[in-house]
Formats: structure tokens, sequence, C-alpha cells
């Protein structure tokens, strides 16, 4: 089976995820009302905080063609989990940059998509929201072509493939005049431009895969969201490699794959797929796995530094205490200790023990820290 990687970005609000959840509904590996932002801060704003990774399969089972698997990673579109999105590029083959037809290219249109520029990837341009009453389909391809030119595409990346959506009807159309009644358009178009990830060359060669998120267990605790760049990935020992850094021994205890948002335990996974693997308690972002003791880590993926600290004190009013059952210094500690483990853009200093001092991305980031807690 064939694997595409790809994920979708876009500007706050430009209708991404009702585009990807309608995706998942079509292929048939999602029901109706299930939604990639399922936290509930993400239901109460109305907008993707953490990215998320699904699977699906096209063509459909009826259609006798042999399956693509696509692998999909909804990213936020925040300027704050900025950090997320790029770590996301790293690992996949192309994006499907969403844009509304209506607004056209925003500011964070501009920053997810100077960052895949400069990747290298070629971008396919989804322009959504057609029905507007106001939209303005043929001036939103021109604007996004011109900041193209500004972001320093190459005559490539900018000969870009553009389709037209409904997100919120689940429709797709290669001309905005054109007749459809689901998204097959889109998925030819990814399946045309976007290049396999998966070959049996890459199958032989030794095991590395580098992670790009972190998730965290209650029963399996730290959990790695990695690409497998080559060879095969199944349970058992590892090395872990980082580059300028020492070699430490793991162990792989489980891997799964995804279909749909579920996880599914799996044997094995090839290279290409994007799996989560369980074991690795020590495991960074951008550390690489392997099953061979000499061969080269892959490039450092970088994350952003903070720009925002905060001084973190146990309440010491005399409503103190009061209010909620985690209120002392040493259960503030420990939650914060626990966020660390998959919120890599938070750093925290714990070198005082009533005074924490916590720095974030921004504003919103961690605005949704403090609503967690």
């Amino acid at each position: 089976m064939e694997i595409r990687n790809i994920a979708i970005i876009a500007h706050v609000d430009h209708g991404k995820t009702t585009l990807t959840d309608a995706l998942l509904r079509q292929t048939g590996v999602s029901q109706e009302g299930v939604s990639m932002d399922s936290n509930a801060l993400e239901l109460e704003r109305g907008i993707t905080i953490y990215s998320k990774n699904a699977a699906i399969f096209y063509p459909l089972a009826d259609s006798g063609r042999a399956m693509t698997k696509i692998n999909i990673v909804d990213t936020p579109g925040h300027a704050d989990f900025g950090s997320e999105v790029e770590r996301v590029l790293r690992s996949i083959d192309s994006v499907l940059l969403v844009v509304d037809a209506q607004e056209g290219p925003m500011p964070q249109t501009r920053f997810v998509l100077k960052k895949s520029l400069e990747l290298g990837l070629k971008p396919i341009v989804v322009i959504n929201k057609i029905d507007k009453q106001a939209a303005e389909p043929e001036r939103c391809e021109e604007q996004v072509l011109n900041l193209f030119f500004e972001l320093g595409a190459n005559d490539e990346q900018a000969n870009f493939p553009v389709v037209y959506t409904v997100g919120r009807l689940g429709i797709a159309k290669l001309k905005p005049t054109d007749d459809s009644k689901d998204l097959s358009p889109l998925l030819e178009t990814v399946l045309l431009h976007v290049p396999p990830a998966s070959s049996e060359a890459l199958d032989r060669k030794p095991l590395r895969l580098q992670p790009f998120n972190l998730e965290y267990d209650n029963f399996l605790g730290r959990l790695a969201v990695a690409r497998i760049h080559e060879g095969i990935a199944k349970p058992g020992s590892v090395f872990i490699k980082k580059q300028g850094g020492e070699t430490r021994s793991g162990k792989i205890t489980k891997i799964f794959t995804f279909k749909g948002l579920e996880r599914i335990e799996a044997v094995e996974a090839r290279a290409g797929d994007i799996v989560l693997v369980a074991g690795l308690s020590d495991i960074d972002i951008g550390e690489t796995v392997t099953t061979d003791s000499v061969s080269d880590p892959l490039p450092v993926i970088a994350i952003d530094e903070p720009t925002i600290v905060l001084s973190f004190f146990v309440n010491n009013s005399p409503f103190g205490g009061r209010e909620g059952k985690y209120v002392t210094s040493r259960q503030l500690r420990e939650y914060l200790e626990r966020e660390l483990e998959v919120n890599v853009g938070l750093k925290i200093d714990f070198t005082s023990p009533d005074n924490l001092r916590v720095s974030g991305r921004g504003e919103l980031h961690i605005a949704v820290l403090l609503e967690n807690m």
C-alpha cells in the first residue's frame, strides 16, 4: 500500500478542520459529528490548539483500484502554536494551504506558507468557502500567487495546483463552475501531486524514525508521534541519537498506526508511515531512533524559543486554599512537570520552591495552560 503524508495549514478560521472532518467522513473512517477538534478548550474557542494525526484510505474499497493511505496532520492556525506547525512540516511531503475565498491570505497564511516554501515543499492551494456571498475565488487565487512570489517561491512551487472547496458541505471542484457532490477532486489532486513516501528500497534500510510531537498516556507514559524515514519499525531494542549528543539505548514496547482518528496497535510499520511509539520514556522531539548503532542521526528539528515569561505562585491571599483541590506548591509543581512531558513550547524554572518561572510562546499559549490547570 502506498503512503502519502500531508499537513493542512491555514490562518485561524479559514476552515481547515471542517475540511479535514469532511475528508474523514467521506472516506468512511469517521462518523457524523466526530471532529478533529475534540478538546474542550478547542470546542469552546472554536480554534485548533493541538496538532492531531489522522489517516484516510482512498480510493474506496469498491473503486477497483489499489488503496492509498493518506496521513493527515491538522495543525493549529494561531501564531502562538507556530512551533507545532514547523515541526509537523518536517515530517510530511506536501501541504494543503487552505485560504478563505472572501478574506484571502492573512498573516498566519504568510507565516505557514513561508515555512513550507523554505523546506522545499510544493503546496496544493485550497480556496475554501467559495459559497460565501462575498467570495471572490479568482481574486483570492491571484493574491495567493503574489504571496508565493513575495516569499521567494521557485517556479515549480509557484506553479501550484488549485482546488476550490466548500468544506462545510464536503464539496471540492477543479473549477469554480464545475458540478461536484464530494471531495474526490481534492483527493485525486493529492494522489497526483504528492509523492509517495513509501518504497521497498526504503523498507530494506536500517530503521530511522524521528519524533515530531509528544503525547502522554497514563498507562504507557510518554508517547512519540514520529515519521519513519527508513526501515521497518517494530517492538524491540533501539538506539536513540541526536546530532552532537551521546547515543543511548532504549526499547520500543508498542507501535500504533492511525485509522481515521483511532490508534491501531501494529506488529510493525513501514518506511514513510506516521506512527505512535511507546516505551521510550526519555525520548525528545528531533531525536533519531535507529536499529543501527553507526547510522547518522537525522537533522535536528528546532523548537521556537518562548517569548513571554510569568511567575506562578500559590495563592497566599486571605482566601487561599478555599477554591479547588490542588492548591499547594507541591501540586502546582507536579502539574507543571507533567505538562512539560508534552508541551514542548513551554520552559519552566523550578529553582525557587515558591516562585515558578513559566515561559511560553505567547499570551494564548499561557492562557490555554492556565485554563487547563
